[in-house]
């Protein structure tokens, strides 16, 4: 399922217009990430979680030339599913 589809089966479910799904979806996506980006955790009761972890910095190695290469640190959004979540999908 891509994003158009998600869109039109979002408002097919809430029956809304496409229009009015499309614009629900984006502010709930830029909701998310400004959240995760003020290093909010975000909880979805009955869903899962979104947050950011701190990925140190490391040494790896180039799979072409063997030289080590030196991985800066970063943050990295996450997503974890709940136990709730996980139940309804292994049904």
């Amino acid at each position: 399922m891509n994003k158009g589809e998600l869109i039109k089966a979002m408002a097919a479910k809430a029956g809304f217009k496409d229009k009015d799904a499309a614009i629900a979806y984006d502010a709930f996506i830029a909701t998310i990430t400004e959240a995760l980006k003020a290093g909010e955790k975000v909880s979805l009761v009955g869903f899962g979680s979104f947050e950011v972890k701190n990925v140190a910095a490391k040494t790896g190695i180039n799979p072409q030339t063997k030289a080590p290469v030196e991985i800066p640190a970063c943050k990295k959004p996450v997503m974890k599913f709940g136990k709730a979540y996980k139940d309804l999908i292994n049904e």
